[in-house]
């Protein structure tokens, strides 16, 4: 059996240790052999074996109508999913650079690439909120994003009608408090980001973001995936694909 990893204190607080078990808790899991003096043998392994199999939390955070946000989800997001996302959890948050500010009950948002460009992005975020399940609001968004020079609001009609979804639940939403409430939570979790955001895309992999985290997810995100999934069984898609997109510096700040 391969070395044990390191597992959380917490897990073993009720196991009783006996003999000649000397050792720190937190480094029970350290090796088979500490392990099996500690008499934890077994909860090791099966604590290995279950966070093991954990899918990889990777985070997007980007803005609709922006060019490079589009190449990565195009290229790089949506057909990683489509082929490894048993392994992922995938989470879009659609503000990227935009400002905002409350106004009376409601959040209004500044983006730099427009009016259009905050319109795009309540009504993906509406989307994620309304469709809920991730394989349908993911074909949607990538068929939204596909769309070259039409207004986010029509090619979300033309998208809901190719894939029979019901849009004018989103589109009321886009409009409505409750759409502004839901894209200001995603501007708290844009804004929370540690570093903080300089451009978009942006991406996190189990909460951490490098430059060499967002180098290689633009390069091959499939690739980052399959490599940091630790599971015991992975996709056949696990392989190699090189790729290249662009990314979308802050430059211009939009002002409110």
């Amino acid at each position: 059996m391969h070395v044990l990893k390191t597992a959380a204190l917490c897990f073993f607080m009720v196991v009783q240790v006996v003999g000649e078990c000397n050792i720190p808790p937190s480094q029970w899991c350290s090796s088979e052999e500490v392990a099996r003096t500690c008499q934890v043998y077994q909860q090791c392994k099966d604590y290995i074996q279950n966070t093991a199999n954990v899918p990889v939390r990777f985070t997007l955070y980007y803005e609709s109508l922006c060019p490079a946000c589009k190449d990565f989800f195009i290229e790089q997001l949506y057909e990683t999913f489509q082929k490894v996302g048993s392994i992922m959890n995938l989470t879009l948050v659609p503000y990227g650079n935009a400002l905002e500010q409350k106004i009376g009950d409601q959040w209004v948002f500044y983006c730099q690439g427009g009016k259009q460009q905050c319109i795009g992005n309540v009504i993906e975020t509406c989307a994620i909120n309304i469709l809920k399940n991730i394989d349908v609001y993911l074909p949607f968004i990538h068929c939204i994003e596909n769309y070259s020079g039409i207004q986010p609001s029509i090619a979300a009609q033309g998208c809901a009608s190719q894939m029979n979804i019901d849009v004018a639940p989103i589109l009321k939403c886009s409009t409505s408090k409750m759409g502004s409430d839901l894209e200001h939570q995603m501007a708290v979790k844009t804004n929370a980001l540690q570093p903080r955001h300089t451009y978009v895309p942006w991406v996190t992999l189990n909460g951490v973001h490098t430059k060499a985290i967002q180098q290689k997810a633009v390069d091959d995100l499939k690739q980052l995936i399959c490599e940091t999934y630790q599971g015991g069984y992975k996709p056949v898609a696990c392989s190699s694909l090189k790729r290249s997109v662009r990314s979308y510096k802050l430059n211009n700040k939009p002002e409110i």
